[in-house]
């Protein structure tokens, strides 16, 4: 008798922090992983993590910002792996910065890559889940795209435009089985985190005045996330559709 087929994942931004804990999770929920990221050399790292844990997971590079690259990737994957039952997209990018100290290029980077990479992998994929019968789409977005936050102009238009697109693609497609919620964490302790900290004037400072914006005085962790990624995409989470689900630590509570 031939082993059951697992059900398929894929996750974007897959090559470290949010994106990496969330493969690591999924595959211990018995998911086949599809690893998207621009970053090979992280995307090798996650496989052989999940691979050395009993999982399965395939590095698929990719510019999230090029649709032909999203194309041939999702071709691959319905043909290697099957339709995606999950998909979740993880991929971001930030920018410290006022609207007037922010240029046309960046601008444009951080919308290419944490909106529009997200539309144009739920758009590829959509097709192979409605084909399947339904699927789950989550989109990780953040609390900047529900309030303002200071110096964050194209990463809070960014996010709040992705919580729009995740409330129009469950509304179009809830008849079709799919489900489409977006995960708004408050600030989380990733490599990006750790990076804009390190860049700070003074570091311990930057670091003390995020983590006393939560409530509970302290950064979230990639795997509360993950955790809560893994709740809304199983059987418990059926009735959470198109919504923003937000976990911040209290911040948006003050």
């Amino acid at each position: 008798m031939s082993a059951p087929q697992l059900r398929v994942a894929v996750v974007t931004g897959a090559a470290s922090g949010i994106g990496r804990v969330t493969a690591l999770r999924l595959a211990d929920a018995g998911y086949d992983l599809a690893l998207m990221d621009v970053d090979r050399d992280g995307l090798t790292r996650t496989c052989a993590q999940i691979e050395d844990a009993g999982g399965v997971a395939r590095a698929f590079p990719a510019d999230l910002r090029n649709p032909d690259e999203i194309g041939s990737v999702t071709r691959e994957v319905a043909v290697t792996r099957g339709a995606p039952a999950l998909l979740v997209n993880v991929a971001g990018t930030g920018l410290v910065a006022t609207v007037l100290e922010t240029s046309d290029e960046d601008w444009d980077r951080v919308l290419s890559v944490n909106l529009t990479g997200s539309f144009l992998t739920a758009r590829a994929m959509l097709p192979l889940m409605l084909d399947n019968g339904g699927g789950v789409i989550i989109n990780v977005a953040s609390v900047a795209g529900q309030v303002g936050l200071p110096r964050r102009a194209a990463y809070c238009a960014s996010k709040a435009g992705l919580v729009g697109l995740t409330r129009a693609i469950a509304v179009d497609h809830a008849k079709d089985g799919i489900r489409c919620v977006a995960i708004c964490p408050g600030t989380v302790a990733t490599e990006w985190v750790d990076k804009m900290v390190a860049d700070a004037p003074d570091p311990a400072v930057a670091r003390q005045a995020m983590a006393a914006r939560q409530l509970d005085g302290r950064l979230g962790s990639p795997e509360e996330v993950a955790a809560t990624i893994a709740f809304v995409a199983g059987p418990e989470g059926r009735f959470i559709n198109g919504t923003a689900l937000i976990i911040d630590g209290g911040l948006t509570a003050a």
